[in-house]
């Protein structure tokens, strides 16, 4: 399994994936390999988590991901995330 995390500077992506949760869900889920998606606050900012099968679904989960805040939140289209993203190492 790979992971994504995305680190944003302020809650406004996730307050958005929060209020349009059901599209975000069945743009995520359309995504070859999809495991899971979380959303957190973390101080100030949020962060998101996809966890999939390989690589190649969290690529197409980041790319997804983007151009769904460039056309739904205009407001952080601008200020793109932190990446960091691996192989799983661990899981329980």
């Amino acid at each position: 399994m790979y992971t994504v995390l995305r680190r944003y500077a302020d809650h406004v992506v996730v307050d958005a994936v929060v209020a349009l949760q059901d599209d975000v869900q069945a743009l995520l889920r359309g995504v070859p390999g999809f495991v899971s998606y979380q959303a957190l606050r973390a101080g100030a900012g949020g962060v998101t988590i996809t966890t999939c099968d390989d690589q190649a679904g969290t690529t197409e989960s980041s790319r997804r991901a983007a151009d769904f805040i460039r056309e739904r939140v205009p407001a952080a289209a601008g200020t793109p995330p932190e990446i960091s993203e691996g192989e799983v190492v661990l899981r329980f």
